[in-house]
């Protein structure tokens, strides 16, 4: 016996994975970004000592810049599982 399943029900489903999916891929980019960040800011100091805190602060604004991702990748799951703007368009 087959189930029937509502429009509605259907695209809140698929919001749901398209959520997931959404968080997963940005976190594998900012996991690889901030990692080669970190590495290049590492590198900077060892070449040149001297100008560690120069590396460290323009490492720190592209990491901030990196997580920014995140945190969109984020608000845009919560508004598709939440408060999902497709429902009405049904």
């Amino acid at each position: 016996m087959l189930a029937t399943i509502s429009s509605e029900a259907f695209v809140l489903g698929l919001s749901a994975i398209g959520a997931g999916f959404v968080l997963a891929v940005a976190a594998l980019g900012i996991g690889i970004g901030q990692g080669l960040v970190g590495m290049r800011g590492v590198e900077g100091v060892a070449r040149q000592p001297e100008a560690k805190s120069d590396i460290l602060q323009i490492m720190l604004v592209g990491q901030a810049v990196t997580e920014t991702t995140g945190i969109f990748a984020f608000i845009i799951s919560i508004l598709l599982v939440a408060a999902n703007p497709l429902v009405g368009l049904l």
